[in-house]
């Protein structure tokens, strides 16, 4: 295998980490948000972040790699700390909010990450594809999160 499909399918598998742990984390946030649009939003992405992975683990199958099947110890712990704020909190939906924003904060930067990696390293165009691609979901969904955030503040 050449160092560059190594490169790439180390940078794919931290995605794929950030994906699962997304994709856990919507579900979580969905179990404990009232408001049933945002409750729909939460499990239909939950949904694109499991679309997601299985894309990320093909790209890395096809480069001769074995793909990451489970979440980042930080993603776990991640999602202990929100129940457990949400439990303080009453679980409310800008409390769920907040900690949602928090999470996507994290997989936006791990995107951002993996795309200069990418461009640096001068990763297939396959791979840099992928990323692009994602990145620009993620960044999507960060911004709908806020929105959302913004607009249970504004209600409260």
């Amino acid at each position: 295998m050449t160092d560059i499909n190594k490169e790439s399918i180390s940078v794919l598998n931290d995605l794929i980490e950030t994906s699962i742990d997304g994709e856990k984390g919507f579900h979580t946030s969905a179990e404990d948000v009232k408001n049933p649009e945002i409750k729909a939003y939460f499990l239909s992405r939950s949904a694109e972040c499991a679309t997601a992975v299985r894309e990320l683990q093909a790209e890395v199958r096809a480069l001769g790699g074995d793909p990451q099947t489970s979440s980042s110890a930080t993603g776990g712990i991640h999602r202990l700390w929100v129940e457990l704020k949400s439990a303080v909190t009453g679980k409310s939906d800008e409390a769920v909010l907040n900690e949602v924003e928090r999470g996507e904060d994290h997989a936006l930067k791990a995107y951002k990450d993996a795309q200069q990696k990418a461009v640096e390293k001068n990763l297939p165009v396959s791979v840099t594809s992928l990323i692009q691609r994602q990145l620009a979901g993620t960044q999507a969904n960060h911004d709908k999160v806020k929105a959302l955030r913004d607009s249970v503040r504004r209600v409260s």
